[in-house]
């Protein structure tokens, strides 16, 4: 088996929030976990460095373009370490060798859909896109309006052929909220689409339209064919693209219609295989609204790690957010959830299981009988981390009521009690890691050793200084 997951490259108009370290986390876990079970996994995330609203930041700092996006790109890329990210790739869009001649052969592979056409419409800065009405949900700006003569893509021509990739589910769109909405779009009906702008719009920054330099390449349409342009032409791109069993795409709910429209009729025309399945999360917010720097509640991910520890941020993330709706963030929920889950939960259950065996002599760990691994496979296939992490905790409740039911340390022969729940143990420690992978390692180490044993998640309390939005 060939696994391919990628998420959505981000514009580097601002350093990363605690938003896009959740797609980044959810992307790390199904690849840790498809490694685990065995498949050949290749991992690619990135940024998006073309984007106008890049050089909008650049020039609002004060800063040479290219200096500026290169700055907060390597933030992200650094987002690696503290967040215990397990990518095998990272693109950058702007600077990659393999991204622009990529590019290029794409859009050459689609020459006979693209058309010029001059078009006067409202332009929103923020989404990078031409509007359809009046305003954008998403961006309280006032829209600009723009009359210009770009590159035309023969959308329209793929309506059919999307809406039966789509209702098939040959092209799996999770959760079905995001799907329905998908499928409302394309039935209303799809209009060709500007895929090009004037290159003296964007300051010279982007690649250039083949065989017209005076036009630069959509961002979108460039930062959506990173997910092939990253694998190159050879072994790579047979076998991760062409070849693989699942392509998955982890994305916002912001960006449903570019992946799975756009991003599908791009792969149509190209005579490429589109992806198997788009994973979809929704945003979190602060106090109901949407991170994001220019709103000044941003949540520095590597700050709140650095304070309150890889595993509570990671565990948050993936046992908190909703899969529909978006969700709030605060400290005091973070650290809750970790004290509840971590520490009195799973740290509670190992520590005095040890202690317990360990005034036996020779008690080995039972075989379990546990349908864990499948609901926690059944759970990733459709992205609800949620769903998953729920799985693992009912286990570190059927062991902790266990213990509670039988109280081993009244048994004459309290063996067999504490062989299944230490057997228990050491299956949460092999399950939890796509999700806490230094955390499981050291429960597994906890586990392997004969001294005493020592709290593996500590409690982090009330007394944990917060760290605000914005800092």
């Amino acid at each position: 088996m060939a696994f391919y997951v990628t998420t959505a490259i981000p514009y580097v108009n601002a350093p990363p929030h605690l938003g896009h370290a959740l797609e980044l986390v959810q992307a790390d876990v199904l690849a840790r976990h498809r490694r685990q079970r065995g498949e050949r996994v290749r991992f690619l995330t990135g940024t998006d460095d073309n984007a106008l609203k890049n050089v909008a930041a650049a020039r609002a700092a004060g800063v040479e373009v290219g200096a500026f996006v290169r700055a907060n790109a390597g933030r992200f890329a650094a987002l690696r370490e503290p967040l215990e990210l397990s990518f095998d790739d990272f693109i950058r869009t702007g600077s990659d060798p393999r991204h622009a001649p990529g590019v290029a052969a794409l859009w050459r592979r689609s020459a006979a859909d693209f058309y010029r056409h001059s078009y006067t419409g409202l332009y929103c800065g923020g989404c990078e896109q031409f509007l359809d009405d009046t305003g954008c949900a998403e961006h309280p700006a006032v829209p600009e309006r723009v009359e210009e003569t770009n590159w035309f893509f023969r959308l329209s021509r793929y309506q059919g052929q999307i809406l039966e990739l789509l209702e098939s589910g040959q092209v799996r769109v999770e959760p079905a909220a995001r799907r329905n909405e998908a499928l409302a779009f394309v039935r209303a009906g799809l209009r060709d689409l500007s895929v090009s702008r004037p290159a003296a719009r964007a300051g010279g920054w982007g690649i250039p339209v083949p065989d017209d330099p005076g036009q630069t390449v959509y961002v979108w349409w460039d930062a959506l064919a990173n997910y092939v342009t990253a694998l190159g032409e050879g072994d790579e791109l047979r076998t991760w693209w062409l070849g693989s069993d699942e392509r998955v795409h982890v994305i916002g709910k912001g960006i449903v219609r570019f992946h799975a429209v756009y991003w599908l009729a791009l792969l149509l025309s190209a005579g490429l295989p589109l992806p198997t399945t788009i994973l979809v999360h929704d945003y979190l917010t602060v106090d109901g609204a949407k991170l994001a720097k220019s709103t000044g509640n941003a949540v520095d991910p590597v700050a709140l790690a650095g304070r309150f520890g890889v595993d509570a941020v990671r565990w948050w993330l993936l046992s908190e957010v909703a899969p529909v709706g978006d969700t709030d963030f605060t400290v005091e929920r973070l650290v809750a959830r970790a004290d509840r889950d971590l520490a009195n939960g799973l740290g509670n259950l190992v520590n005095r299981t040890l202690t317990l065996a360990r005034r036996q002599e020779r008690i080995r760990p039972a075989a379990v009988e546990s349908g864990l691994p499948g609901r926690v496979d059944a759970a990733l296939r459709v992205g609800d981390f949620r769903a998953a992490t729920s799985a693992l905790w009912a286990e570190v409740d059927r062991g902790n009521r266990l213990i509670e039911a039988t109280q081993p340390w009244k048994l004459a022969d309290p063996g067999p009690v504490l062989a299944e729940v230490l057997g228990l143990c050491h299956l949460l420690a092999r399950e939890l890691r796509p999700f806490l992978p230094s955390g499981a390692d050291r429960l597994a180490g906890q586990l392997r050793c004969d001294g005493p044993p020592r709290p593996v998640f500590p409690r982090l309390g009330a007394a944990a200084p917060a760290i605000r939005p914005g800092r």
